[in-house]
């Protein structure tokens, strides 16, 4: 009985000491949030490339979207340049280690092509490829539209019609500050709306859908 014992208190400290290391890490990345001022004019990277410090993702179905530094006459900018033509498939770039919470984002977009889709957005408290915020326009639609993506669905939280011409510089600019979100379409407030979903930081980056080419310029993060 008392090798029984000792045997089964050894297992149970066994366990509770491989389970340790695995909170700390859960809590420590909770923690990780970025303050200040940061700012992209893409100039300082290498054209013909995926800019460094940044990661592709993507959300649905089809091929892994590309992201490359283009040039036109000496003004650099970043810009989605796969035409892969599924619907239901969301390109994404993501920095590697900006994290915000309540943030300010600001960018310049303009869509140039795409049959399905021709629009760019940002995203925000990104936790994986299927889990969160974006807002987004869309030549094609006339449209300026927030959404969360919850376990790769993506679900309207609230939609404004504004008109958008192809080959056109944009700014878009998001705002928000605990569950509170607003979207401004060249300087001006589109939409206003709340969400809970993703309470916590998370990084951000820019966004495409299906076979849309659309360039980026100026994208600017400020913490609230």
């Amino acid at each position: 009985m008392n090798i029984l014992n000792i045997i089964v208190s050894s297992l149970i400290l066994l366990t509770l000491g491989c389970s340790q290391p695995n909170q700390q890490q859960v809590t420590s990345t909770s923690q990780v949030v970025i303050s200040g001022n940061k700012q992209f004019d893409f100039e300082n990277y290498k054209t013909g490339e995926t800019p460094a410090g940044w990661s592709t993702a993507l959300t649905g179905n089809g091929k892994m979207c590309d992201w490359k530094i283009l040039n036109d006459n000496g003004n650099k900018y970043l810009a989605q340049v796969s035409a892969e033509k599924q619907s239901y498939r969301f390109n994404m770039i993501i920095n590697d280690t900006l994290h915000y919470k309540d943030v300010e984002m600001s960018v310049r977009f303009k869509g140039i092509a795409g049959n399905n889709d021709r629009g760019g957005g940002m995203v925000w408290r990104y936790i994986d490829a299927d889990n969160y915020y974006i807002a987004r326009a869309n030549p094609l639609e006339d449209n300026y539209t927030v959404y969360k993506v919850v376990n790769g669905n993506r679900r309207e939280l609230e939609n404004a019609d504004v008109k958008i011409n192809s080959n056109q510089w944009y700014n878009l600019k998001i705002v928000m500050k605990g569950n509170k979100i607003q979207c401004f379409f060249n300087g001006k407030l589109m939409m206003e709306t709340t969400d809970d979903t993703f309470p916590n930081a998370g990084k951000v980056g820019l966004w495409t859908k299906s076979d849309a080419v659309t360039c980026f310029d100026d994208f600017e993060c400020k913490a609230l």
